[in-house]
């Protein structure tokens, strides 16, 4: 295409940004897993309990209450060691679940939009090509911001169901295992590009099993475009880039 990209530079120690923001969400994770503080209860009156079957339908809104609040927790005690210092719960709208900002070792600080996805441990089709973010929505974020940092947690859970008194079942929800990526780090092979949704929807193949590839924020743009032309075409692509703004026009 004869056109001229507006091309993003990000900063040189994103790469280690990134790294530190993964780290240390896994090592929350973990710690949390590890000492016990991974189990949701949830109280009804059915006689055969929570509708195991099914309870992939409604994981997750409870398991992304749990990851804000175990970040929350952190980030009230002002000299935790995870360096956490602000948590925000993203609006309705918001392609992320949380914010969560970071103290790096210097005084820097680091920002990261968190998308949080539960997948259950026992669906074998859980986990498979879950909707990320919006093709159009994501792309002009990186070009607006060429260090933009779009986390993505996904939690593995497994339901049971325990005999209460007075009629009541205990349901148990429990994370059991983790997985964070930058999503622009992400292999190529492993992010779709599904057409069928708005502008095109990026979607993770197995969000359990993914293989990453570093690559600077120009090279992700330019992946994703990619997959969009190869999906719906030049004229479609451009029609969002001018639309967008990510190419420069002539005066």
């Amino acid at each position: 295409m004869d056109v001229v990209f507006k091309i993003p530079q990000e900063r040189p120690d994103y790469r280690e940004c990134s790294e530190f923001v993964v780290e240390h969400i896994s090592t929350i994770m973990r710690d949390a897993i590890e000492s016990g503080r991974n189990r949701i209860f949830i109280r009804t009156n059915l006689k055969r309990g929570l509708p195991l079957e099914n309870i992939n339908k409604v994981a997750g809104p409870f398991v992304e209450a749990w990851a804000v609040e175990q970040f929350e927790l952190i980030a009230d005690d002002p000299k935790n060691r995870y360096r956490l210092i602000n948590v925000q719960a993203g609006k309705r709208l918001d392609p992320f679940d949380i914010v969560l900002q970071f103290k790096r070792k210097g005084g820097s600080y680091a920002s990261a939009n968190v998308d949080v996805k539960a997948t259950a441990e026992d669906i074998v089709s859980s986990g498979k090509a879950p909707n990320i973010t919006s093709f159009a929505r994501i792309r002009t974020e990186y070009l607006d911001d060429p260090d933009y940092l779009f986390i993505i947690l996904s939690l593995k859970h497994r339901v049971y169901s325990e005999k209460g008194t007075e009629g009541m079942t205990n349901g148990i929800m429990e994370v059991t295992t983790y997985a964070v990526y930058d999503l622009k780090y992400v292999s190529a092979a492993d992010l779709n590009y599904n057409p069928a949704l708005g502008t095109g929807q990026l979607q993770i193949r197995d969000i359990q099993y993914v293989t990453v590839e570093r690559r600077s924020t120009w090279e992700f743009l330019q992946m994703l475009d990619a997959k969009c032309i190869r999906s719906k075409g030049e004229e479609a692509w451009l029609r969002l880039a001018r639309k967008n703004g990510w190419i420069k026009e002539a005066a």
